[in-house]
């Protein structure tokens, strides 16, 4: 399985052949409560590392999903449009928002791995 890197934005990213697969984190799932409603990026989309390109709607809260690299969107998860509630029930598998092909893939190299994850989302507690 490809290693799956982290932002402070509770973003996971996932390399998939060419492109990166993205989506929100467990700890990011639990936080919002139950997704009623996903917004997501067109297909063709050139987006900047850090910009908001998504947006994922709760019963609790909006909040955006960002980018976590450069790149040009080549996929989105359409299930989701169907099944918002999929990002609570697998947000590291079939909940995954959209793939892009990333500009530089060394920017995936800067993110949090697993651990310094673990670390980070301790701290914010």
């Amino acid at each position: 399985m490809p290693e799956t890197r982290f932002t402070k934005d509770h973003e996971w990213v996932r390399q998939d052949g060419d492109a990166v697969t993205i989506g929100i984190t467990d700890h990011a799932q639990n936080a919002l409560g139950d997704v009623v409603f996903v917004d997501l990026p067109e297909v063709g989309r050139e987006v900047a590392a850090g910009e908001a390109c998504a947006v994922v709607e709760s019963v609790k809260a909006a909040s955006d999903v960002y980018a976590p690299v450069a790149g040009t969107v080549v996929e989105v998860n359409g299930a989701l449009a169907a099944d918002p509630a999929l990002i609570n029930r697998e947000p590291t598998a079939g909940g995954w928002f959209f793939k892009l092909a990333p500009k530089d893939a060394a920017e995936i190299a800067v993110l949090m791995d697993e651990d310094a994850y673990a670390r980070f989302v301790e701290s914010e507690a």
